[in-house]
C-alpha cells in the first residue's frame, strides 16, 4: 500500500479567533467602503441563491457568511464558514459562492475564505431558518 502525504496546516497569522476581518484574510482585497456599500446588497442576493444541500435553506439565513467586502476595482472578498468541518459540501459551496459572486454586475472577482473561528453555531442562524427547520 502506498502512503500519500499529508497537507500540513498553514501557520495562523492572527492570534485571536475574534479577528475575522476580510482585509485580514484578503490580502488583495483591500476594502473600498463605498463600493462595498454599493455592491453587497447584490452580492448578498446572489449568494441567498445558495442552498446548503443537507438543509433546505440558504447559506445566509444558515449565517455561514461571516464577511463580504470589495474594493475599488470591484474584487469581491467573503469570509465564510461551514456547519462543521467534516461538511460533505466544503468542497462545493465556496466554489458556487465565488461563481455566484463573480456574476453580480460591478464585481470583477470573487475570493472565498473558509474559516474555522469563530465557529458557527445554530445561534447564527435567521429566524426565519430556524422557523422554517422547526428549531422554535
Amino acid at each position: 500500500m502506498k502512503t500519500l502525504p499529508m497537507a500540513q496546516p498553514e501557520p495562523q497569522t492572527t492570534s485571536t479567533a475574534q479577528e475575522t476581518s476580510a482585509t485580514a484574510q484578503f490580502a488583495d482585497v483591500v476594502a473600498d467602503p463605498a463600493r462595498t456599500a454599493e455592491l453587497r446588497p447584490a452580492i448578498l442576493d446572489a449568494i441567498a441563491t445558495v442552498f446548503d444541500p443537507e438543509i433546505p435553506v440558504n447559506i445566509w439565513e444558515l449565517g455561514l457568511i461571516y464577511e463580504v467586502t470589495v474594493d475599488a476595482a470591484g474584487r469581491a472578498g467573503v469570509l465564510m464558514t461551514l456547519t462543521a468541518p467534516g461538511c460533505p459540501a466544503a468542497q462545493s459551496l465556496p466554489g458556487e459562492v465565488a461563481q455566484k459572486v463573480k456574476a453580480v454586475p460591478g464585481v470583477s472577482d470573487a475570493t472565498v475564505e473558509v474559516v474555522w473561528e469563530p465557529a458557527w453555531t445554530k445561534d447564527r442562524m435567521s429566524e426565519a431558518a430556524k422557523l422554517q427547520l422547526g428549531l422554535w
